[in-house]
């Protein structure tokens, strides 16, 4: 018997993705500042995200380098892929 349901961004992988997914469709406001409201109130009223897989996916978007935070945590960049010739 299953008492709980799976969380799908339970995996801070999935909710780092899902986060850049957000943070793509969000248009910045200058020099490419995204609010962090903006994919936090996504990630957590649309999708259902808790605040903790928010914190996790966040993290590991920053540490992959997909995403930069400012330091008082207001916005966030999109970081470009780097191409390799």
């Amino acid at each position: 018997m299953k008492h709980a349901e799976e969380r799908p961004y339970a995996d801070p992988e999935a909710a780092a993705r899902k986060l850049v997914e957000l943070a793509a469709t969000v248009e910045g406001v200058q020099d490419g500042r995204i609010y962090i409201e903006r994919i936090n109130a996504s990630f957590m009223f649309n999708l259902k995200g808790s605040g903790s897989e928010f914190g996790a996916g966040l993290k590991h978007a920053i540490e992959r380098g997909w995403l930069w935070k400012h330091e008082s945590g207001t916005y966030v960049k999109l970081i470009p892929p780097v191409k390799i010739c």
